[in-house]
């Protein structure tokens, strides 16, 4: 039989109980884009405004126009968030995703009034339908 020492036991225990933490799906509060909040390309808490970039904005416009849907693209909010896993909060039916905390931000952009909601996290956009 084995023997721990007081240390060993309560580094096992520091890992045990760290692993039980209840895992829940992104926290992010929608803040309003603005010239004061950072750009998206600095990293920034889970929660904060972030600015959108042209280039971004440009992937998002090009994504609506293959999709059909043209006209004035206006962001409406961009926050930065790390989501608990590779779905960036939108998981797909049958799809599997990588298991870890994935830094990234959420675009909501305007056109004709309907919004779109798009997910940035070490890639292009991804809608989230």
């Amino acid at each position: 039989m084995h023997s721990f020492g007081p240390i060993a036991v309560g580094a096992l225990l520091a890992f045990t109980l760290g692993g039980c933490a209840s895992v829940g799906g992104s926290v992010a509060t929608t803040s309003p884009v603005g010239p004061s909040t950072p750009s998206v390309s600095a990293a920034a808490p889970s929660g904060s405004a972030v600015q959108v970039t042209d280039a971004q904005l440009k992937a998002i416009t090009d994504d609506l126009a293959t999709r059909g849907v043209v006209g004035e693209v206006s962001a409406v909010s961009a926050t930065a968030v790390t989501w608990n896993d590779g779905s960036l909060g939108c998981p797909q039916a049958g799809r599997m995703y990588p298991q870890v905390l994935t830094p990234g931000f959420q675009v909501v952009v305007s056109v004709s009034g309907k919004s779109y909601d798009y997910r940035f996290g070490g890639g292009g956009p991804r809608l989230c339908e």
